[in-house]
């Protein structure tokens, strides 16, 4: 059901250390990803810490919110969303479960699977209440500390980390033994195959209502619910996330591009995406097709 949504691919994914540490201050990451909020998912493992302001991750079946101190865990394949409070400071851990399985079809393999393979482990919160999870919050700080001082040590530092790190989580996480449906949840992965599918369409909201067997009230519920927006929004976000991949990877004109993901008119969507991006879509183009070609020749 995940290939529904986004496979956000680390940044670091092609690189001979795919581990990546994220820095994000008021909505300014370093490096920085593309920026649509949209329901996604990555195959990496991901560990967030909230230095200040809150966080709120949304997932298909409830929403989390992340204090400062504290942190989260998000396991690999989980469908998400993460956003942050404009005065949020907070530092974003992903890797792969290779670097923490030691070597392939080595013993480790199995405490890792433990978790991964576990779908009822979606995330968990991290609170400094806890004593073992205090532990992996101070892990992170640590991590975060190797970014600003590296040394020729670097990646092994992180390895060390990382080991120290999943031998807490497996010791004290608690593998679910039952597994609960919820409707929310089902619903909502109806609502965002069916926009996945016929976002270049004009949507209303009784269609959308209708894909679930749902009332329009119902469906605005879920969206708020498990993503604390409209569909509306969700289908303007992920119509700007579609022509913001057309523009770097197509010589597609503004007005094919515009007309090819769902907008009425190119102005208004010229004006929708120089709002969400601070850029005009040409303009976009220019920047982030020189940033990939720059990746490419590394």
């Amino acid at each position: 059901m995940i290939d529904s949504y986004l496979n956000s691919v680390n940044l670091n994914s092609n690189q001979i250390f795919p581990y990546l540490c994220m820095d994000v201050q008021k909505g300014k990451s370093v490096p920085e990803p593309p920026g649509f909020h949209v329901m996604h998912w990555h195959e990496d493992f991901q560990f967030i810490y909230v230095y200040t302001g809150k966080l709120f991750l949304h997932t298909l079946d409830q929403t989390r919110i992340i204090h400062e101190n504290s942190g989260v865990f998000i396991n690999k394949n989980i469908v998400h969303l993460v956003l942050a409070s404009e005065d949020c400071h907070y530092k974003s851990f992903l890797f792969p479960k290779q670097l923490v399985s030691f070597y392939t079809g080595g013993p480790a393999l199995r405490y890792v699977d433990i978790i991964s393979e576990c779908e009822q482990i979606s995330c968990l919160l991290l609170e400094k209440s806890v004593s073992w999870q205090k532990d992996i919050l101070e892990l992170l700080v640590k991590l975060s500390g190797l970014e600003s001082q590296r040394t020729e040590f670097y990646e092994y530092e992180i390895l060390v980390f990382l080991s120290q790190l999943w031998l807490i989580l497996i010791k004290n996480i608690k593998t679910p033994h039952t597994i609960v449906t919820d409707d929310v949840k089902k619903r909502m992965q109806l609502f965002l195959k069916y926009i996945e599918l016929h976002y270049a369409e004009e949507l209303s909201l009784d269609e959308l209502a209708r894909c679930a067997g749902v009332s329009k009230s119902e469906c605005l519920r879920c969206f708020k619910f498990s993503m604390q927006t409209t569909p509306y929004q969700y289908l303007t976000e992920y119509r700007l996330l579609k022509a913001s991949e057309l523009l770097v990877n197509t010589e597609l004109s503004m007005g094919e591009i515009s007309n090819s993901v769902g907008f009425n008119s190119q102005s208004h969507f010229g004006k929708m995406f120089k709002l969400k991006t601070k850029l005009t879509p040409l303009n976009y183009r220019k920047v982030h097709t020189k940033n990939s070609n720059m990746l490419k020749n590394r």
